[in-house]
């Protein structure tokens, strides 16, 4: 999937600029999909350029004005076509998957400090996406914002984002505590090795 058509739906909420765009991707998009403001800004310039959005200059006072944009009706259309599309297998590439297989002739203090870094974003985003669902939900409970919501999508991809990283979490205190446990057997067989009997007949 392109970063078109991530944008294109992040414009679904109403017109927006550049910056506010960022904040968007930063903050609720980027559970499913990542990009720099430089992409973003790129990305823009283009689809108005394509008449998938329209672009407006803001004048301000004492700043410098702004962009903001709409999606167009071939916008709208283009992102309807893309739902109606196959989605493309999701492809994992994750480097500290790849530092944990290699654990057993690695630094494993090492890998364990990795893990718990990626535990501590992983909470930092949760937090996020708590302070994203009570924005959604405005006061009510689950059950009534989806009866009545205009729109269900971002509550959707919220779900998915804040299980993805509660599975974080669950992972990286299971690795955790395996590599502990396995730690406390190494630093113990040596000396339980050392106060075995001796075998029969090899005493003095």
């Amino acid at each position: 999937m392109s970063l078109k058509y991530a944008i294109l739906a992040a414009l679904l909420e109403g017109e927006a600029s550049g910056y506010d765009l960022a904040k968007v991707f930063d903050v609720s998009v980027a559970n499913f999909w990542s990009a720099t403001p430089q992409q973003l800004y790129r990305e823009l310039d283009r689809l108005a350029e394509g008449g998938l959005i329209a672009a407006r200059v803001v004048e301000q006072q004492r700043r410098p004005n702004k962009r903001v944009f709409t999606l167009t009706e071939a916008g709208r259309d283009a992102l309807g076509a893309f739902t109606a599309e196959a989605p493309r297998p999701t492809a994992i590439r994750d480097e500290l998957l790849v530092m944990t297989r290699a654990v057993d002739i690695g630094d494993r203090d090492a890998v364990r400090a990795s893990v718990e870094e990626r535990m501590e974003w992983a909470r930092a985003k949760l937090a996020r996406y708590e302070r994203l669902r009570e924005r959604l939900l405005a006061g009510r409970d689950e059950a009534a914002f989806i009866a009545a919501a205009e729109r269900i999508g971002p509550y959707l991809t919220l779900m998915r984002g804040r299980s993805f990283e509660e599975e974080n979490l669950r992972w990286g205190q299971r690795v955790l505590e395996i590599l502990d446990r396995r730690a406390e057997g190494s630093d113990a067989r040596p000396a339980a090795d050392a106060e075995e009997p001796a075998p029969p007949g090899r005493a003095g």
